[in-house]
């Protein structure tokens, strides 16, 4: 996963409030504002830090982990500040899915330029209102780098008032006790982040069987835990899959360029998840595609994602 930079000169005052994009760091704020333009329609704008991001991924280029954190951000924003949504309603991940230009992921802008300005155009469809509240919502994005397209993606996620949530969670709905129950994570696969910088960035630990892996819930990492959660976060079930993909893929080390991800059921802070990966078809311009599911028990996924990978700019036998 991605770390911003927390010695840049990001202030409050060049983000949106952290509060609309449900994070207590400001550093960890993404986007810089918001507008519609038009029906249902609306331009979000970010800021990607050069150093930090860079770094995780190597070769010079921004984690796509990066991305993902950038669209996920707009959620709760677009919730609250466009969809009157009250803060501290629970946004539920449905699905997630995107597909990038690599190439657009380089770093390749003057040093003096701290950070590079991202624009996401974004399409809100399929809206379910309960009364005057939106309860389901879908988001469709042309996301942008300096004006060149970088990625699409699109999400469907449901909207929960925090009485109805506290009443799903059950003996669940206590973040902090969650949290304090989550279990320890194991050691560390290097062969799932190679780039790592520390073992928080590392999201699985090795089993018995050459392809599963148990997922490892660092609950210090500043990126996933930047204020209690009571389940395991989405973000970071999306970097398992992508970690689980590196894994096995033939030609490591490799790129994520694309994601789909459904989410069926939490992923438990207290329980062990097995992380699961196999290698699928290729698409149709011949690129490798593995499957990841997520699981807490013997019987349905809690997370069934897709990813499509190429070889990255350092593999040496690309």
């Amino acid at each position: 996963m991605y770390r911003t930079d927390h010695g840049s000169t990001i202030t409050a005052a060049t983000t949106v409030p952290k509060e609309l994009v449900h994070k207590r760091a400001v550093e960890e704020v993404l986007l810089t504002g918001w507008e519609p333009t038009g029906p249902d329609t609306y331009r979000v704008t970010a800021r990607w830090p050069r150093v930090r991001a860079a770094l995780a991924a190597g070769g010079g280029l921004y984690d796509p982990m990066l991305l993902v954190e950038t669209v996920r951000q707009s959620f709760p924003l677009l919730s609250h500040a466009a969809f009157d949504v009250p803060l501290g309603h629970h946004l539920v991940w449905d699905r997630f899915s995107f597909a990038l230009v690599p190439e657009l992921l380089l770093v390749d802008r003057p040093a003096d330029q701290d950070w590079d300005d991202i624009r996401l155009d974004v399409v809100c469809q399929d809206v379910v209102r309960r009364g005057n509240r939106v309860c389901a919502l879908t988001l469709s994005y042309m996301i942008s780098r300096a004006g060149e397209p970088l990625a699409t993606a699109q999400t469907r996620f449901t909207v929960q008032a925090p009485a109805i949530y506290r009443r799903l969670r059950a003996e669940r709905a206590d973040a902090a006790e969650m949290m304090a129950r989550a279990v320890t994570p194991g050691p560390p696969i290097r062969a799932a982040r190679p780039d790592a910088a520390t073992s928080q960035d590392v999201a699985l630990s090795a089993t018995d069987h050459a392809r599963r892996w148990q997922l490892r819930v660092d609950t210090s990492h500043p990126v996933y835990f930047d204020h209690p959660v009571d389940h395991v976060p989405g973000a970071l079930l999306l970097d398992a899959c992508r970690q689980a993909a590196q894994a096995i893929a033939p030609s490591a080390p490799v790129l994520a360029v694309a994601m789909e991800c459904v989410f069926t059921s939490y992923v438990e802070l207290d329980e062990p998840c097995l992380v699961e990966a196999a290698r699928l078809p290729r698409d149709p311009a011949g690129r490798d595609r593995i499957g990841v599911t997520l699981h807490q028990g013997p019987e349905t996924a809690s997370c069934s994602t897709v990813v499509t990978v190429v070889p990255h700019p350092d593999n040496p036998t690309r």
